[in-house]
């Protein structure tokens, strides 16, 4: 058998469309796992996921086959990007979904503060927490908003890459981000939650 060890996402993607299985093999190996948290935290629904899961591959092998994929360095957000649009075809038909655009000129930069990781033993468990709750708020918000908060904050991509990666304007997920952090805020107090962390 090959050893794929060395290869990058984009040169397995490139011996698969040569006509090299293995190499999609160890592409999904290395992938399956992240493509599939990405999609459960959206949809919030194991069965849905499953079906955007295995859809998307299919695409995946698809677009390769027709030669429809050119190297960039970045495979996984090309995945990504046929994942957000198969789970948005998906809310689409489902009609499950009511997305508020936002108006030009929202700007959201700073939600987290760039020193936790020099945050002390005393509080780690006060952050954890506040994580915890942040996360059960998150839960609650609407697929785009939710999607938007994923990519910026537990994949650290750049506004840029959300909106490529969603077919939206920067302005667009922006907007979905301050719209998300307002139900956040809203839904912290209501429910008297402290989401500030102990730096």
């Amino acid at each position: 058998m090959k050893n794929y060890a060395s290869c990058t996402d984009e040169a397995l993607a490139l011996l698969y469309i040569e006509g090299d299985n293995g190499a999609f093999d160890e592409l999904l190996a290395r992938n399956q796992q992240k493509l599939y948290s990405y999609i459960l935290f959206v949809v919030r629904d194991p069965e849905i996921a499953n079906d955007v899961f295995q859809e998307t591959f299919v695409k995946v092998i698809t677009k390769l086959q027709a030669g429809k994929y050119t190297d960039s360095g970045k495979f996984f957000f090309w995945m990504t990007r046929i994942a957000h649009n198969i789970i948005m075809d998906t809310y689409r038909q489902q009609r499950a979904a009511h997305i508020v655009e936002p108006t030009e000129g929202n700007d959201m930069n700073k939600l987290r503060g760039e020193s936790l990781m020099d945050i002390n033993r005393e509080n780690e468990y006060v952050n954890t927490q506040v994580m915890d709750d942040v996360r059960h708020l998150m839960d609650a918000l609407p697929a785009p908003q939710r999607e938007v908060v994923y990519m910026r904050y537990y994949q650290d991509l750049s506004f840029k890459e959300i909106a490529e990666m969603t077919n939206v304007s920067i302005n667009t997920s922006l907007g979905r981000m301050r719209y998300a952090l307002m139900n956040m805020r809203r839904m912290a107090k209501h429910h008297n939650l402290q989401l500030n962390l102990e730096l």
